[in-house]
């Protein structure tokens, strides 16, 4: 039997751990953890407000960020210790050796072998080094420096409207205070760019008003 196969063997009987026994990773520590890899990569969700808030404003059940579909082995090698799964209509399973997820699945979950709990949520994205692109309309696309911002200890995080617009789709309880929190803090030429891309998207979101 071959290592592959063994790994295989073990990982399919393994069981799951829960969906919620999340004990997420703080940006610094998994900016630690990738700081080997020169590719890019950002923090996003709630913990990408508060990069740019310059404090934890809320509690947050995980940690979400970004890479390169391409580039997603690079990731896997830095974070040693870690078992992924890949995400999707409503199932969680474990990516075998080295298996890529299939071309419709953008998010992978990283389970702490160890520990016995998730430490972060990795998304994959279809944009360049150069060009970040939205992935719910790749016809919403901007220069990746642009649209990357970096916290003073080094950190990258996504632009704050960018994570306001992916946050327009759900308007969750803790989308809704996020939104109330930034909203008022962005200067125009964000401004601008949220209420249009939000416009453009969802014609009669209630965000558009208070943009």
């Amino acid at each position: 039997m071959t290592a592959f196969q063994i790994e295989s063997e073990v990982m399919s009987e393994a069981s799951p751990i829960p969906h919620d026994a999340w004990c997420a990773w703080h940006p610094q520590e998994l900016a630690r953890r990738v700081s080997c890899v020169r590719r890019p990569w950002c923090v996003v969700g709630g913990w990408a407000l508060d990069l740019w808030h310059g404090a934890e404003t809320r509690p947050h059940e995980d940690i979400e960020f970004t890479v390169l579909r391409a580039q997603l082995p690079l990731f896997r090698h830095a974070l040693t210790g870690l078992r992924f799964h890949a995400v999707g209509n409503g199932e969680v399973r474990p990516l075998l050796g080295d298996e890529a997820p299939p071309a419709d699945i953008a998010q992978v979950w990283c389970e702490d072998v160890a520990a016995g709990c998730w430490r972060a949520d990795m998304m994959l994205e279809e944009g360049t080094l150069e060009t970040w692109i939205y992935k719910r309309d790749p016809s919403i696309r901007r220069s990746r420096t642009d649209m990357v911002q970096v916290t003073k200890d080094g950190i990258p995080y996504l632009a704050p409207e960018a994570v306001l617009l992916f946050k327009a789709k759900y308007r969750r309880e803790k989308d809704e205070a996020d939104f109330a929190r930034a909203a008022p803090m962005l200067d125009e030429d964000r401004r601008r760019w949220l209420k249009a891309c939000i416009a453009k998207a969802y014609p009669d979101h209630g965000w558009l008003a208070a943009l």
